[in-house]
């Protein structure tokens, strides 16, 4: 799979960060758009996503990377790496290891899929904070919280 996905996590907080004076990394070959967005780029040897008939993803498909954000002396941190999006019966969610160990995987954002449109050559797809996503977010996002938009370039 050729593809990449871009996503900002959540605009407001990258200003935050940044606009307090915190940082914000990328490694593993994550890079930043020139909106600020991160780009992964897909896991090698992982075919997953298709795109149905109907212009609706499918499957599994595995990212690469890591973002930290952190700011008031280490207060404030988020971190996240690796993310997949999966898509089955029950809906679309984005998952990420939630630490450096990548032990343990978090479903951080649920996708609507239904909503999802065809823009600049990405499937765009609204996301907002799962149930789970507080445990990678700062404790102010709510489970519902709207994140940034997945945008999607399956090549």
């Amino acid at each position: 799979m050729s593809a990449t996905l871009e996503w900002g996590l959540k605009q407001s907080l990258r200003a935050y960060v940044e606009g307090a004076g915190g940082s914000i990394e990328t490694g593993e070959g994550t890079t930043r758009a020139a909106d600020g967005a991160f780009v992964f780029a897909a896991a090698a040897g992982v075919a997953g996503l298709t795109l149905g008939a109907d212009g609706k993803p499918a499957g599994v498909g595995r990212f690469v990377g890591e973002v930290r954000c952190e700011a008031h002396g280490g207060m404030l941190k988020v971190f996240l790496a690796d993310p997949a999006v999966e898509i089955g019966p029950e809906g679309g969610l984005l998952t990420v290891a939630e630490s450096p160990g990548r032990d343990s995987r978090v479903a951080l954002a649920v996708l609507d899929l239904e909503a999802s449109r065809s823009e600049e050559g990405a499937l765009v797809i609204p996301a907002k904070v799962s149930r789970d996503g507080w445990r990678v977010l700062p404790d102010h996002y709510p489970m519902g919280t709207p994140l940034d938009p997945v945008r999607l370039r399956l090549g």
